[in-house]
């Protein structure tokens, strides 16, 4: 039997109502009838992400945010991203899939991730309407931004986002990824 040569192989199509009907394990991005999987899975990965969801549920009231993780997020008719981190104003609406762009898109890196596909990810992030766009890698514990302008190697100590009291301190936050 003649097999098709890996080049002129195509991968089937889901619809989005298929994926929207379906649980993923982890979650997964949806691009365009393709289901992309998440690198996630490893401990530092998952405790930044959960530093950073006490960070902004602790301080929600104050900040005037929500905070979310790994939640569907359509930002195309046909593209769906899962932010590791989506932080939402305090008054956005309450959407089981989020479909209003939110004030901050956490994503962060694990070993496997490849450069080019983050940035179509921000690409589709910024093309949302998503204004305040921080990429973070735990491994070499380095930050990005990212907005219109193109991505960015954040320098600074602090993130910020402008007009709100939003404040995260890098150092003490990769520090809490170091052994006691």
């Amino acid at each position: 039997m003649a097999t098709l040569p890996a080049s002129d192989f195509v991968e089937p199509l889901v619809t989005v109502e298929e994926y929207l009907h379906t649980v993923y394990e982890p979650e997964c991005d949806y691009v365009d009838g393709r289901i992309e999987e998440r690198n996630v899975g490893e401990h530092d990965h998952g405790y930044l992400q959960a530093l950073l969801s006490h960070l902004f549920l602790s301080n929600r009231k104050d900040w005037g945010v929500r905070a979310v993780t790994d939640v569907r997020t359509q930002v195309k008719r046909t593209r769906f991203r899962c932010p590791d981190v989506s932080i939402l104003r305090a008054d956005a609406p309450r959407e089981q899939i989020i479909s209003h762009p939110p004030l901050i898109a956490i994503e962060i890196l694990s070993p496997e991730d490849r450069w080019s596909r983050m940035q179509e990810k921000i690409d589709d992030y910024v093309d949302f309407g998503v204004e305040n766009i921080w990429i973070l890698d735990p491994e070499t514990r380095q930050a990005w931004t990212a907005d219109r302008t193109g991505t960015h190697p954040f320098e600074g100590g602090e993130l910020t986002v402008a007009g709100t009291p939003i404040r995260v301190v890098l150092g003490d936050l990769f520090a809490e990824l170091d052994p006691a």
